[in-house]
């Protein structure tokens, strides 16, 4: 059965990327003989060199895209280095969940509420100077890609908060912090010169996977990015929509063209961080022993802002007339929900069946693959985990849609369906990873020295005590299905529609109401499931089972020792 789920497991991930880079590369050599193009040639590249702005959009891409990345580490270095081991540090870990339950482009619509020159923020500050005319200046679509910076650092900054977690108990940072302070350096130099250069190491896949979101986005920068030129992502975008069929090669050699760019950038900081930590040692045990680096209150700044979204989207939906600069809408009213509330149940029931699909059997998946590794001592390769969270989407998505449509009969659906496994995968079983490794193993060697089948030790020994992790994957795989935009858009052929694929479209210059109410929607689902797994993990939780039966186990001796005799 786990020899089943590993070749199950590589063939979803691995076989169907075969055709799609095929697709990928014939298209972007012109050779489509469904569309009469039967001499491969490098017309779509000239197309792609040729377009105005093609350039300046691919420069916009690297410099929002590495800003990003590198403004995400900073944040979340100076918030470990101030929090962890602190009181403080057990309320951050209660907040991750619940902020990377938040779509991003449920994030998106409500930082573009926020932000823009007529959003709630500058309705603040207008009414705290007086002012009556909206700004002109605006974080939403700034020519130079500053706000969608600081929404993708803000939004990626949890997730490398949730991965150093693993990586900072591995790393043993507490005797690491307690050696160097014997050495005479306070806990911001011991931070800075002893465990940031071994965090940064450990912490290389997760920046990989921003670093590679953040230059290939393309719904958040739909709703927050530059719109001329846009990003090159979203050129590229623009480019497979093109009604004229023909162009297809361009659109093909804009795809290649953004992987090439991912790429080189993933090697650029490899070099860099090899140079940083190994090649110029040198800052490492030179200089000063004591620092003071800020941090303190970074973590609120990061929380705060998907906090005030909430109400933000939720004061939008019954907004009827908001004049500027009021702080509150003069009229409100429930028509547009009641306009929008039959199209979003059945948004949502997609979406639901989408997430619970993909999820479970990601789920099973990771589940099958870390146990065929505690069997086999055989992981995963590498390869299936990095192409979901490393390669841009378009330059897998764009080559498997060619393919598919090669098929006869309808493939959308499974297609569909399979994407969305394709990328929940590698978060659900990176999230088991850490307790799968926690776990001893002599718990079940001893269960199946008394009698027990293989089975039976498993489900009544290590199942209990992994069910609290399986059970925030499962949460972690429905989050990352329910944003998944360009596979729903893509394989779904546009016949699949969810609440995130509604949503980037109604973000897009649509009426504000309707894109508040859609956004708070999709930022609300997953978080109704974070909540049921919190829940079901405390309920499931064997420490808690065990404290709660000492519990009452006290209470009934203290009863019998205060019984009266007769």
């Amino acid at each position: 059965m786990l020899r089943l789920l590993y070749v199950m497991t590589l063939t979803v991930c691995c076989l169907p990327l075969i055709p799609g880079l095929g697709g990928v590369l014939l298209s972007a050599a012109s050779y489509l003989p469904a569309l009469g193009l039967n001499e491969p040639n490098l017309d779509g590249w000239h197309a792609m060199t040729s377009w105005p702005g093609s350039g300046t959009a691919l420069q916009l891409s690297l410099f929002t895209g590495v800003t990003a990345t590198l403004l995400a580490i900073l944040m979340t270095f100076l918030i470990l280095q101030r929090c962890w081991g602190t009181q403080g540090w057990n309320r951050i870990e209660k907040w991750l969940s619940p902020l990377l339950a938040m779509p991003h482009v449920a994030f998106a619509i409500g930082f573009a509420l926020t932000f823009s020159p007529s959003g709630w923020l500058f309705r603040l500050f207008a009414a705290l100077t007086g002012e009556t005319e909206p700004h002109l200046w605006s974080l939403v679509q700034d020519n130079q890609g500053f706000g969608l910076i600081l929404a993708l650092a803000i939004k990626e900054t949890p997730f490398l908060l949730l991965m150093s977690l693993s990586v900072l108990k591995q790393m043993q940072v507490d005797r690491l912090l307690t050696a160097s302070r014997s050495l005479g350096y306070n806990a911001s130099a011991s931070w800075l010169k002893v465990v940031f250069p071994q965090w940064l190491t450990k912490m290389r896949f997760p920046i990989y996977a921003v670093l590679a979101y953040g230059m290939s986005v393309v719904d958040v920068a739909m709703i927050l990015g530059p719109s001329s030129p846009s990003t090159f992502a979203v050129l590229v975008w623009q480019w497979f929509n093109d009604p004229d069929l023909t162009q297809v090669p361009r659109a093909a050699a804009g795809a290649i063209a953004l992987f090439v760019a991912c790429f080189g950038v993933l090697l650029l900081y490899r070099l860099a961080e090899y140079f940083l930590v190994k090649g110029w040692q040198s800052w490492q045990f030179s200089g000063s022993k004591t620092y003071s680096l800020p941090g303190k209150y970074l973590f609120g700044f990061v929380a705060l802002l998907p906090v005030i979204i909430i109400p933000v989207l939720l004061v939008w939906s019954f907004a009827l007339r908001w004049r500027f600069p009021s702080l509150w809408p003069t009229r409100t009213t429930t028509r547009f929900w009641e306009q929008e509330v039959g199209n979003l149940l059945e948004l949502a029931a997609n979406s639901l069946i989408l997430g619970l699909v993909s999820a479970s059997v990601a789920l099973v998946f990771a589940i099958g693959c870390l146990e065929y590794r505690d069997k086999y001592h055989k992981s995963v390769p590498q390869l299936v985990i990095a192409i979901p969270m490393l390669i841009p989407q378009l330059s897998i998505l764009f080559g498997i849609q060619i393919a598919i449509y090669m098929l006869p009969g309808q493939w959308h659906v499974p297609a569909t369906i399979w994407a969305h496994i394709l990328f929940a995968f590698p978060y659900v079983y990176l999230a088991l990873d850490g307790p799968w490794h926690s776990f001893d193993q002599r718990l079940t060697q001893t269960a199946r020295s008394l009698g027990h089948s293989a089975w039976k030790a498993w489900v009544s020994v290590k199942l209990p005590i992994v069910l609290p992790a399986i059970l925030l994957a499962w949460a972690v795989g429905l989050s990352v299905s329910f944003a998944q935009y360009l596979p729903t858009q893509l394989l779904g052929a546009g016949r699949i529609t969810t609440l995130t694929t509604e949503a980037v479209s109604l973000a897009s210059g649509q009426d504000r109401r309707i894109s508040a109410i859609y956004g708070l929607i999709q930022a609300f689902l997953p978080l109704v499931f974070f909540g049921i797994a919190l829940a079901a993990s405390r309920i499931a939780d064997p420490q808690r089972r065990l404290a709660r039966h000492a519990d009452k186990q006290v209470s009934s001796n203290e009863l019998i020792s205060t019984k009266p005799n007769h």
